[in-house]
C-alpha cells in the first residue's frame, strides 16, 4: 500500500509527459486536418538539440527549454509551407506518406550527426531534488514535468476558447473561404498552427531528455503511445487528450505493479474498449 502513492505520482508526470507530445499533434489534426507521423521525429531533435546546446553551453537547461522550441518552431514552419502545403490537398494519404518519410529522414540524421547510441542527461540544479509529498519522498523533476503540462494545457486552451486568435483558428478549421475573403491569410494561419505544433514537440523532447535515456528509437516509443492517447481521447479534441493521458499513465504506471506480465498490453486493450464503445473516442465527433 506504500507503494501506491509513488505509483500515482509516476503515473501523472508520464501522464504529463503524454499530453506536452499529444498536444501538438492533436492540435495539428484538429485545425489542419493532417496527422503528422513526424511529430515524434520533432520530439526526438528537441531532446537531441537540447543535448548539444547543454553541452556547449556548460548545461544551461533553461537555456535549452527555451531555444529549442524556438528551433523546432522554424523546422516545423519550414516543412509545412515547403512540403506538406504542395501535397495538402491531393489528402490523407500523400500526407501520411510525406510524414511518414520525413520521420525516417529525421531518424538517420540523428544518427548520422549524433550517433547511435543511448545519451544520459542530468537533471539541472535545483530540480535535481526531492520533496516530501503525500508523505513520501518524490523527485522534484517529475512533479516539474506535470506542472509544464498543466501551464501548456491552461495556455492553449485560453487561446483557443478565449482569445480573437483561437475564434480565427476554429473559424478556419469549419470554412477556410470564408475566412479568406474576411482578409484573413488562411495559409498563414496553418503554417503558425503546424509551427507551434512542432514547437510543442520540441518543448516535450528537451523535458523528457533529463527523465529518459536519449535514444534514436525514442520517437517511435513515444509515437506509439501518443497516437493512442488521441484515439482514445478523440481526434482533434484537446480536452480528449488531457483525459486519454491521464488513463493511459496511471494505467501504464500500475500496471506495472499489478500486472507486470501485461503492462504492455493493458493500453492496447484500453483502447479497443473505447473504439468499440464509441469509435471516434471520448470526446471525438462523428464525421
Amino acid at each position: 500500500m506504500s507503494d501506491i502513492p509513488v505509483f500515482f505520482l509516476h503515473g501523472l508526470a508520464y501522464a504529463g509527459l503524454l499530453f506536452l507530445v499529444s498536444a501538438g499533434l492533436t492540435l495539428v489534426f484538429g485545425m489542419m486536418n493532417v496527422l503528422n507521423f513526424a511529430h515524434a521525429a520533432m520530439y526526438m531533435l528537441g531532446a537531441y538539440f537540447s543535448y548539444s546546446i547543454m553541452l556547449h553551453a556548460t548545461g544551461q537547461f533553461w537555456l535549452s527549454l527555451m531555444l529549442c522550441p524556438v528551433i523546432l518552431f522554424v523546422i516545423g514552419g519550414l516543412i509545412e509551407r515547403f512540403l506538406l502545403r504542395r501535397v495538402h490537398a491531393l489528402g490523407h494519404v500523400q500526407e501520411l506518406l510525406l510524414t511518414f518519410g520525413l520521420a525516417y529522414i529525421i531518424t538517420e540524421a540523428v544518427k548520422w550527426f549524433w550517433g547511435n547510441y543511448p545519451i544520459a542527461i542530468n537533471i539541472p540544479g535545483v530540480l535535481n531534488t526531492t520533496i516530501q509529498i503525500f508523505g513520501i519522498t518524490y523527485p522534484v523533476y517529475r512533479l516539474f514535468i506535470l506542472c509544464c503540462a498543466v501551464i501548456v494545457g491552461l495556455v492553449m486552451a485560453i487561446i483557443l476558447f478565449k482569445t480573437r486568435l483561437g475564434i480565427i483558428l476554429r473559424a478556419a478549421v469549419n470554412d477556410s473561404e470564408t475566412v479568406n475573403t474576411l482578409g484573413v491569410n488562411v495559409p498563414l494561419v496553418f503554417l503558425g498552427v503546424f509551427a507551434f505544433g512542432a514547437a510543442l514537440s520540441g518543448f516535450a523532447g528537451v523535458i523528457a531528455g533529463p527523465l529518459l535515456t536519449i535514444y534514436p528509437g525514442m520517437a517511435q516509443e513515444i509515437l506509439i503511445d501518443a497516437f493512442v492517447v488521441i484515439v482514445v481521447g478523440g481526434f482533434g479534441s484537446l480536452g480528449g487528450a488531457v483525459i486519454a493521458a491521464l488513463f493511459i499513465g496511471e494505467l501504464q504506471s500500475f500496471g506495472v505493479l499489478l500486472f507486470p506480465k501485461l503492462s504492455m498490453a493493458l493500453v492496447y486493450m484500453l483502447m479497443a474498449a473505447i473504439l468499440v464503445i464509441k469509435p471516434s473516442g471520448l470526446f471525438g465527433e462523428k464525421q
